[in-house]
């Protein structure tokens, strides 16, 4: 789960269907197919393996084909989510009882996650398997130039949008969710949008607080809603050249995810975060 991303994978001019079947080819060779991606998109000596990060965040392993280099870029965006991410945990806490804190793996274009392998056309995206949020560090260049969405606020939306995703990992929602899926298959997608609306809702609690703590700076609040209204599925579907189809909807419109952040950012608290309306 996440955020969505139009168009096929960036590293090395691989599209989806390109990686499948490289894996695929590796699997029937007896090879590991990380190994061969990473030869084919960037000359990398093998899969993906956790660094120490530059900000010395005690939650954020960079995870990267060798040899790693961090940019200067890189190790301010280190730095920064580090702090978002030590932030956010920090007040969690103080909102549910026996809150444990994910852990975040920021990587390029490949990384192997308890769900399976994680690319960088998936976008950000929360894996309950190993309770661990997954970050490609050339997301958030996208979010600033292909999507129109500057600002520091609305790079910790995304964090803590993720962070939301845990959230329902705890509390037992993901998992009801997930069970409702199977049940009900032409529900999916619907349920699929009321849990990433609800995570907008809990990012936007998690503002609230930062915007009362003095964290947040003037316009920082519409910088958030900026980069909400961005990724809305029938923006990203325009973005793809395809007409507006709320049935193929996962996510949530721009209006409605726009309406649950703003929900989360004005109340600060997650029981008005119900997108499920008793469903659950």
């Amino acid at each position: 789960m996440g955020f969505p991303m139009p168009g096929g994978a960036r590293g090395g001019g691989l599209g989806l269907a390109g990686i499948a079947l490289v894996v695929v080819i590796g699997l029937l060779m007896g090879s590991d197919p990380l190994q061969i991606l990473g030869q084919i998109i960037g000359g990398g000596s093998g899969p993906s393996v956790g660094l120490p990060s530059p900000g010395g965040g005690g939650g954020v392993d960079v995870a990267a084909r060798e040899p790693f280099q961090a940019t200067p870029q890189e190790e301010e965006l280190v730095d920064f989510v580090s702090f978002v991410l030590d932030d956010v945990q920090e007040f969690w806490p103080t909102k549910i009882r026996g809150y444990e804190d994910a852990k975040l793996v920021l990587f390029r274009d490949l990384t192997q996650s308890a769900c399976g392998l994680g690319q960088a056309a998936m976008g950000p995206f929360y894996c309950p398997g190993d309770q661990k949020v997954y970050i490609d560090l050339g997301f958030y260049g996208e979010l600033k130039k292909r999507f129109g969405a500057p600002g520091d606020f609305a790079q910790a939306y995304v964090l803590a949008h993720e962070i939301g995703h845990h959230i329902q990992k705890m509390s037992g929602i993901e998992p009801r969710v997930r069970q409702l899926q199977q049940r009900a298959p032409r529900q999916k997608n619907h349920l699929s949008v009321m849990m990433e609306l609800q995570a907008d809702c809990l990012a936007g609690v998690w503002g609230h607080s930062a915007a009362k703590r003095g964290i947040l700076e003037r316009g920082d609040i519409e910088e958030g809603l900026q980069a909400a209204a961005a990724i809305g599925d029938d923006r990203m579907q325009q973005m793809s050249g395809r007409a507006v189809q709320p049935e193929g909807f996962t996510h949530g419109s721009s209006e409605q995810r726009v309406m649950w952040l703003n929900r989360g950012l004005n109340s600060g608290d997650p029981d008005r975060c119900d997108t499920f309306q008793g469903a659950l």
